[in-house]
């Protein structure tokens, strides 16, 4: 591969679940994969959650530019063209998605949102660390794959895949 994968991660708000897996995938996708993440419904004024961003932190990984913006960013004409587009909770796998430029392969990979668990800011914490681990494991299994299963035609296939936990390759 001479040009990075573009994958956009997308969720309702894009302050949790796709922030984190943005972060996640530029930092472990080294020159092979670009991570992007944007909301179907972002609240006006959103930010990424800071007990999200606290956890990335702590995690050694970059929060630098990391911020919330609407999927429809992603679908204007001079948008970077998307290769593969992960939903990552439910609410926004079931929404009438736009048409995005050259057609990009689409994946679920659905996460309870971390900033909803109840019990004060220890315990979303705890979700938001155990989202990010389980964040990890699967896009270490897609940027572990063989150039030959992130081709255009086996792309959406390798995808879905790793979102029933299946090795692809």
């Amino acid at each position: 591969m001479t040009t990075p994968l573009n994958v956009l991660f997308l969720c309702t708000h894009n302050s949790a679940r796709s922030i984190l897996a943005e972060a996640l995938l530029n930092h472990l996708g080294g020159e092979r994969f670009r991570g992007f993440s944007a909301g179907s419904s972002p609240r006006e004024a959103q930010k990424p959650n800071p007990i999200g961003l606290e956890v990335l932190a702590e995690a050694g990984l970059p929060t630098d530019g990391l911020h919330s913006k609407c999927w429809d960013v992603f679908a204007a004409p001079d948008a970077p063209r998307m290769d593969l587009i992960i939903t990552v909770c439910d609410s926004a796998a079931g929404e009438t998605c736009p048409i995005w430029p050259g057609r990009p392969a689409t994946a679920h990979w659905g996460y309870a949102d971390p900033s909803a668990v109840a019990g004060g800011p220890d315990a979303q914490r705890a979700a938001f660390r155990q989202t990010l681990l389980a964040l990890r494991q699967r896009i270490s299994l897609l940027i572990s794959l063989p150039t030959s299963e992130l081709s255009p035609e086996r792309l959406q296939g390798s995808a879905r895949a790793l979102a029933g936990g299946e090795h692809v390759g």
